[in-house]
């Protein structure tokens, strides 16, 4: 018997981790593998690693690719090599050690990215002889190429490489795009290795064509001391750089504006970036065609193949080339949490920065907090998990702009045309009571109905509905507590379509309120709709999730693919929906609305305006 009940303990232990690894993103970030701190040293006089040229980005470039050659006299399949950055690594970066007995590590920070040496070709084991590519970034540093054998486990030093570097590594770089806090204001935010005492960064931008404008620029950073814990406060830490942002004013509704980020140095010589341009937003309550990208959990990739990439978010160079193939069809983008992934590894932010550089340096990229990002135990976030890696929300709230009132309270309204978009921070408490549910009646009452008759909420946890095998287990179909407190402002409010990540699939609602679909239509709503629609849109790129088996009746549609969903208002009175896969931008999921302004101002359950008899 005892025997019975330690069997039924087991599955239920196993099936909770299953449920807990889908939704968090199954798996360890790809540089915690590395046991970097027990690296021995067992370099070889015959053993050799080689990196040429020497100078990356003579022609300005950004990103270049560098070919690696080895030599190993003992090859073994477990033989690796490791790109570090900045290339000097030695005892002086360690921690002291409080214990005499231990022996002081003599590598105390993790690459930014490794291959095995056996991806070389099937040779390597009987020659010791290979080759590497590696796409590298300009990440204010020099790089150099390790070898190691023994395996990620118990790293052995076999050989060292030659040291590289691109032309300017301070350079200004990878600008992301931001709506500010009203509709006729830009922000533009980039990463260089320029300090204010070193030089003044701004941005010379104006109508394409006209006389360009210059902008001061703001300069935000972060020490190793602002993380609250391993890996970010230890072997994962990196410099950051300098993160500046400026603000363009007074735009003028649907031009196309040109810019460029500058610093102007001691000498009064200026360093410059490239030319980029965007197209500012249209005024509240315009009549016009407006396209809005929304995804999840997105996270970062690398197109040399390196850090297992594929075995760890595999779709997401396939939502990032397709956003980017389609960017002329695009106004605005939401990046709903789970961004980068980089789990305390901060040298990741930069790779993401530069992934999706060619969307957020042409459209807004509007970001939410996830759990990758903000979850520490006793940091003031909601959950009290280990999820953002010690990192407790900083890199986010400093690498990318958003226009909160308080930059560490990730929630933020922002309008766009016919829009009005309520951006949840689901890692902070969102119940009747709290701070953030004050914001959230207030951001969804603010709305006019009239000029902006889309009104959209988003949170990263899925505080509606989904039917993902975790919430299954549970029973409750959602973020526990999720949609108690909120259900009845959605309704109150009429929101038309909130949406969530954190779970790693696709998936639509019928229209829904308290547990109930309120319209028997899949794919055409017209006039007055009754609830909102809950979509889920994780599936940016992560590992996918894994549905329930049970289907329940307010589901509409599910799909465990990656995807992300595009919104198009035609005017006023016509929405169109899409879901389109990532693997093939083909729309496999639709719906439409089409309504009148009367329409939204109905009375419907539990959303209804006092009246009176009295004339």
């Amino acid at each position: 018997m005892k025997m019975i009940w330690f069997w039924v303990f087991f599955l239920l232990a196993a099936n909770l981790n299953l449920g807990l690894t889908h939704i968090n993103g199954a798996g360890d970030q790809p540089l915690a593998k590395i046991n970097i701190l027990k690296t021995t040293l067992a370099l070889h006089n015959s053993a050799t690693i080689t990196a040429p040229p020497v100078l990356l980005g003579l022609k300005g470039e950004d990103t270049q690719w560098v070919t690696v050659n080895f030599m190993n006299p003992n090859p073994t399949l477990d033989d690796w090599v490791g790109v570090f950055s900045p290339a000097k690594f030695n005892q002086s970066t360690c921690p002291p050690v409080n214990d005499p007995k231990e022996q002081l590590p003599y590598i105390c920070s993790a690459p930014i990215k490794y291959k095995y040496a056996n991806e070389s070709g099937s040779g390597y084991k009987k020659t010791g002889r290979g080759s590497l590519r590696f796409q590298l970034i300009n990440q204010r540093a020099d790089f150099s190429f390790a070898l190691f054998s023994g395996g990620l486990s118990d790293p052995k030093l076999v050989a060292i490489s030659n040291f590289i570097s691109f032309a300017n590594p301070k350079a200004p770089l990878y600008p992301r795009l931001a709506q500010g806090k009203s509709w006729n204001e830009m922000t533009v935010t980039w990463t260089s290795g320029y300090d204010i005492d070193e030089a003044v960064p701004f941005v010379e931008w104006g109508r394409k064509g006209d006389l360009q404008l210059r902008s001061p620029a703001g300069t935000l950073t972060f020490k190793q001391n602002s993380m609250c814990g391993s890996p970010a406060r230890t072997v994962g830490w990196r410099d950051p750089g300098f993160i500046h942002t400026s603000f363009l004013k007074n735009l003028w509704p649907n031009f196309v504006y040109t810019y460029r980020l500058g610093h102007l140095l001691s000498n009064d010589s200026f360093v410059w970036s490239k030319t980029y341009s965007f197209k500012s937003s249209p005024f509240p309550g315009q009549d016009s065609l407006q396209r809005v990208l929304i995804f999840g959990d997105m996270g970062k990739a690398e197109r040399d193949g390196s850090n297992e990439y594929s075995d760890y978010q595999p779709g997401s160079l396939n939502t990032t080339d397709q956003l980017i193939r389609d960017l002329s069809n695009i106004d605005i983008v939401f990046h709903i949490g789970d961004l980068a992934y980089s789990n305390g590894y901060i040298s990741q932010w930069d790779q993401f920065t530069a992934q999706v550089e060619p969307i957020a340096s042409t459209v807004p990229y509007m970001i939410a907090s996830g759990n990758h990002e903000r979850d520490w135990p006793n940091s003031g976030s909601f959950y009290d998990t280990k999820d953002s890696g010690g990192e407790c929300g900083v890199p986010a709230e400093t690498m990318f702009y958003f226009p909160a009132e308080n930059r560490a309270k990730f929630w933020y309204s922002t309008d766009y045309g016919l829009f009005h978009f309520c951006i949840a921070d689901s890692e902070h408490d969102w119940r009747e009571g709290s701070e953030q549910y004050r914001f959230i009646e207030q951001c969804l009452a603010s709305a006019d109905r009239h000029r902006q008759p889309w009104l959209i909420f988003a949170a990263h946890r899925v505080l509606g509905y989904s039917s993902d095998y975790w919430y299954g287990q549970e029973g409750s179909f959602e973020e526990p507590m999720g949609r108690e407190s909120l259900q009845k402002l959605w309704q109150k409010y009429k929101v038309d379509i909130a949406f969530y990540g954190h779970v790693h699939n696709y998936e639509r609602t019928c229209p829904i309120y308290q547990n109930q679909c309120v319209n028997k239509e899949r794919n055409h709503y017209s006039g007055v709709v009754n609830g909102t629609i809950h979509v889920v849109v994780g599936g940016g790129g992560s590992h996918l999730s894994v549905f329930s088996e049970v289907t329940p009746k307010w589901s509409l549609y599910r799909d465990y693919d990656w995807g992300f969903v595009k919104l198009t208002a035609f005017n006023h009175s016509s929405l169109l929906f899409e879901y389109k896969k990532s693997r093939d931008g083909k729309v496999y999921d639709s719906f439409t609305i089409s309504r009148d302004y009367r329409d939204v101002l109905a009375c419907v359950h539990d959303g209804c305006e006092a009246t009176t008899l009295a004339s």
